[in-house]
């Protein structure tokens, strides 16, 4: 299988050209490649696919084999790869994913793609629809308990589930320890990414994240998107301007354009290496 290593500010995944490639067993194959001592190394699998209602379909699978709906960095990738593979010549392209087509406008620079905007739709904050447990509307800077502490989180769906919360250090945090049980707690069915952030400055974050499926990641998209809209909606972060994101891998520029209903997220996509491996 032929395959192209690519990380949106650290967070790598496995790019495989299925327009050219056939994955039979895609959860499998994320595992195995996934491995960072017998396989290739990355957060995950995602397969570039031919789709009916976009220019390209994105499949993303994390490290554990589960599905995933959807992956803000690496949806960046997918589209510096498409133009840089020469799959498309468009700097305005549309992917479909498991939480509905996006649009990426493509920054390119000496013919190759430097910086990737997402339009990521709206955040979701109604807990039906994330899900969290509780017999609320929306659950914003609600408490829960995790590993004998209180801490307190907002509820933000990205088409994939988050919990948001704010803490005083993000470097202090035993993130093995209390990452698992917040992606386990009763409150989220469905598992959950946990964003830990530290509000910095005006529009000024830094995140730690744990990824249901894989661990702690040096970067979240979605997650970094979710952030963002939770600290507008706690009165930490103004809407009117962008909030930079400082994740383990790098920045992301977050704006929320509540007037149009959606999120735009900038950042870099960069390719690592190209490489073959048997199955």
């Amino acid at each position: 299988m032929k395959f192209t290593k690519m990380h949106g500010i650290g967070n790598d995944y496995v790019y495989v050209n299925c327009f050219t490639e056939t994955v039979p067993d895609p959860a499998a194959t994320a595992r195995f490649v996934s491995d960072r001592h017998f396989g290739i190394g990355s957060d995950g699998l995602i397969l570039i696919k031919p789709s009916e209602k976009a220019d390209f379909e994105m499949e993303m699978y994390n490290l554990d084999g589960s599905r995933g709906a959807m992956c803000g960095n690496g949806i960046r990738c997918v589209g510096k790869y498409v133009y840089d593979y020469g799959l498309t010549d468009k700097t305005t392209i549309t992917v479909d994913t498991l939480s509905g087509v996006k649009t990426l406008d493509l920054t390119v620079e000496n013919g190759k793609v430097t910086l990737v905007r997402v339009d990521m739709g709206a955040p979701v904050f109604a807990c039906s629809r994330i899900p969290v447990a509780l017999d609320l509307e929306t659950a914003v800077d609600q408490p829960v308990t995790v590993d004998g502490k209180e801490y307190r989180f907002t509820g933000v769906s990205m088409g994939n589930p988050h919990a948001v919360v704010f803490v005083p250090d993000t470097e202090s945090l035993d993130l093995p320890v209390i990452g698992p049980e917040f992606e386990h707690h009763p409150l989220f069915p469905d598992r959950v990414n946990t964003e830990f952030i530290q509000v910095l400055g005006p529009n000024e974050l830094r995140m730690r994240v744990w990824e249901r499926g894989s661990g702690e990641t040096m970067a979240c998209g979605t997650g970094a998107c979710a952030a963002a809209s939770a600290a507008i909606l706690n009165g930490l972060a103004d809407e009117k301007q962008p909030v930079t994101v400082h994740l383990l891998g790098g920045d992301l520029s977050i704006f929320w354009d509540r007037e149009a209903g959606t999120l735009f997220m900038t950042g870099p996509a960069t390719v690592v290496f190209d490489g073959e491996i048997r199955l």
